[in-house]
């Protein structure tokens, strides 16, 4: 064997040695990027090892190459010892917790807490009431309108023709004078009479609906004159 043969023997056997613990994807072997000194002594031990089966002589130079080869080939090594997906020499944050989210530099990424969205707030019907205070609204013991009702209904006209609104209830009410079926049975009336002038204004019928509520809904005290004049109403909810 030639001086040459025998100088490269103990380099190439620690290498090979070294290159089978050595890992270049998943950092699991036990030596890699981050043990390049344990790879180093190691190596000097095997090269030590294998120049002193020549002689005592090789051992010296076996034990230098074995811990030069043995530094360079785990060095060179690119493991990935957190098991965040980034190569140990790119990776700058080494010791991630398992299943972190991590930037290209191996970095937890920034956690930001869920948005939630607002609900957005329920609409609150407008309601409009004409009442027997001001001006009498209907005849007595009458569904008809009176004029002053037909000029208040008109004044109304271009905000309940407004898209905005969509849905026109009108309510009626009355007093507690007469009995609950009568006085319930006169506010449903009164009512669809302000409903149907309404769509013969041009309101889409559609839009509009009526209802009753006669004597149950008492808004002032039916024992006084003002009180039942407040009470006999037609309310128009908005939607």
């Amino acid at each position: 064997m030639s001086v040459f043969s025998k100088a490269a023997l103990p380099l190439l056997l620690a290498g090979s040695l070294l290159s089978g613990c050595a890992t270049h994807s998943d950092g699991s072997a036990p030596l890699n990027q981050r043990t390049w000194p344990i790879c180093s002594l190691l190596g000097g031990l095997v090269g030590g090892g294998l120049g002193a089966i020549e002689s005592s002589a090789w051992a010296g130079g076996g034990a230098l190459a074995g811990a030069v080869a043995g530094g360079l080939i785990c060095y060179a090594q690119d493991g990935d010892e957190d098991g965040d997906g980034v190569f140990d020499r790119r990776d700058r944050c080494p010791d991630t917790p398992a299943n972190t989210p991590v930037s290209h530099t191996g970095c937890p990424l920034p956690q930001y807490p869920a948005t939630q969205k607002a609900p957005a707030p329920e609409a609150t019907p407008e309601v409009i009431t004409l009442s027997d205070q001001g001006n009498v609204l209907f005849a007595f013991d009458s569904a008809e309108l009176t004029s002053a009702a037909k000029q208040q209904l008109q004044g109304l006209l271009d905000k309940l023709n407004n898209p905005s609104v969509s849905r026109i209830k009108v309510i009626g009410h009355t007093d507690s004078k007469g009995t609950d079926a009568y006085n319930q049975a006169l506010s449903e009336r009164r009512a669809s009479s302000v409903a149907e002038y309404l769509i013969g204004q041009g309101l889409s019928p559609q839009k509009v609906t009526s209802q009753g509520k006669g004597e149950s809904e008492p808004v002032a005290d039916n024992e006084t004159d003002a009180g039942r004049a407040q009470n006999r109403r037609v309310d128009l909810h908005l939607n």
